[in-house]
């Protein structure tokens, strides 16, 4: 399969968009284009299935061009399990954000031309095999969401935008700096930023070190990183509906990809000199999050500090080392995408029919909207670990991971790290509880209708991905494992 194909579906997409002459055309352009690149990426996974059932290993479908040859700069695509579960979930999440986004009216072309844009950096990210080609995609990323949060966006969406502008911006510098000084450190001063050659390279320990943190810390920022989250709830909280699910969904693992790709997989005596401090960030994210979250009466900010303890999950996986959890990490990533965007979508349809995200000005909306309440009590189990659901799966990979280890220090972050389901559980139920059970609290909301037939397309393309994965996962987990057992051998190699 020529992998051209997954960039050029949203390049004429986006073009599509841009150039339809009726504003109101372009949702269709984009969900015809959201729709294709869906096609495209379950063909890509057929395809990715079959190849590795007849024994090809590796990164698979490479191509290749120059880009600039002066800098031995190359346009280097190529897919292995775990890219291929991070484009299937952008794919995803784009097609529910394009449906949830249906009745945006607002510079219509404009917008649904930021959503596709948005997933092109993503595409873009996950195939690239160059480094410098990755820094060129993850940062045509982050300008969709600066601009989806300043024009589109609620409260003090001024002040978030341009905080996550910064903070982003800042994690940029360290991930250059750390491309470039990897570039510098290769043998014989034959650079290259391809990503197959690097992690050929012998780099001495303490160098991997210097870089390492660079590199990790950059990409950490991007997937909520403690203490650097801080842009995390401010940004999902004045982001318009899609802007959310694209930010949770999707742009929080460019962050966790980039830090398994880019900093364990090509720098692993960085990775191992690192883990245990990785491992502490990671508890102390998973609990502070959760704790924080009981504390919120805004849903958008419930579903943004939940994001910072789920995603401590992620990293809690990658820093564990082991193959289970490395697996754990990747399962992690696409659970919380599916299930942060179903969240953050039903979120938005309350709030376009209540006009409040508050739960004290809620409750009993079950009664006039029991679809958008069955998929609030989806999300949520889903968030909490209910076996049967995305959540189980990944969390509990990451818990026998950690076990693994043997070491006591690993198994008492493993504790504490599970413990956290417990406050998970409370907030979960306890938001979900006041604002769809019990009797109406305002006699105005008896009249709301319940979700459009495109909120409801929307909402079960995720739920069938958090079912697929929930109740059938060893078809991701056979995807995802070889490459993540490949990662753990680089990091076990003496």
């Amino acid at each position: 399969m020529n992998l051209t194909a997954i960039l050029a579906i949203p390049t004429l997409t986006l073009l599509a968009v841009l150039l339809v002459p009726r504003a109101r055309q372009a949702r269709w352009a984009a969900l015809a284009g959201a729709v294709a690149q869906l096609a495209a990426s379950l063909w890509l996974l057929v395809h990715f299935r079959e190849a590795r059932s007849s024994g090809d290993s590796g990164f698979l479908f490479q191509w290749q061009h120059a880009w600039y040859a002066d800098w031995n700069i190359q346009f280097h695509l190529g897919v292995d399990g775990i890219s291929v579960a991070m484009i299937l979930l952008t794919a995803l999440v784009v097609v529910a954000g394009v449906l949830v986004s249906w009745e945006e009216e607002r510079m219509s072309k404009t917008f649904f031309g930021l959503l596709t844009l948005l997933g092109l950096g993503a595409y873009g990210f996950f195939c690239s095999l160059d480094l410098f080609a990755m820094f060129f995609f993850l940062e045509v990323a982050v300008v969709p969401k600066f601009l989806l949060i300043a024009l589109w966006g609620s409260g003090r969406k001024e002040y978030s935008a341009n905080k996550l502008a910064i903070m982003l911006m800042g994690a940029s510098v360290a991930i250059l700096m750390g491309i470039i000084a990897l570039m510098y450190s290769a043998p014989g001063g034959q650079w290259s930023f391809d990503m197959l050659h690097i992690a050929g390279w012998e780099i001495p320990a303490d160098t991997q070190t210097t870089i390492f943190a660079l590199i990790f810390i950059g990409f950490g920022v991007f997937t909520a990183l403690f203490p650097f989250h801080t842009w995390v709830p401010d940004g999902h909280s004045s982001a318009p509906t899609a802007g959310s699910m694209f930010l949770a969904g999707i742009s929080m693992k460019l962050g966790g990809y980039g830090c398994l790709r880019a900093a364990v997989w090509l720098l692993p005596k960085g990775a191992v000199a690192y883990g245990d401090t990785i491992v502490v960030l990671s508890v102390v994210a998973i609990l502070y999050g959760a704790f924080v979250t009981l504390m919120q009466t805004d849903l958008k900010y419930i579903n943004a500090y939940s994001s910072v303890s789920h995603c401590g999950f992620v990293l809690l996986g990658i820093g564990m080392l082991t193959k289970a959890a490395v697996a754990g990490a990747v399962l992690q990533m696409v659970s919380h995408g599916l299930m942060t965007a179903l969240f953050f979508a039903v979120i938005g349809m309350v709030y376009a029919r209540t006009h409040t995200r508050q739960v004290s000005e809620m409750g009993g909306l079950m009664r006039a909207m029991p679809f958008i309440a069955v998929l609030m009590f989806l999300a949520g189990l889903s968030s909490l670990g209910l076996p049967g659901l995305s959540g189980f799966v990944a969390e509990m990979s990451i818990f026998v991971g950690g076990w693994e280890r043997g070491t006591n220090f690993h198994q008492a972050a493993t504790m504490l790290a599970a413990m956290s389901i417990v406050v998970t559980a409370v907030y979960v139920l306890r938001a979900i509880g006041a604002t769809m059970m019990g009797p109406l609290r305002q006699e105005a909301h008896s009249s709301l209708t319940d979700a459009a037939w495109y909120e409801r397309v929307a909402a079960l393309v995720l739920t069938a991905g958090m079912l697929a994965m929930g109740l059938a996962p060893e078809w991701l987990n056979e995807l995802v494992g070889p490459d993540a057992a490949a990662i753990a051998d680089r990091l076990a190699a003496p």
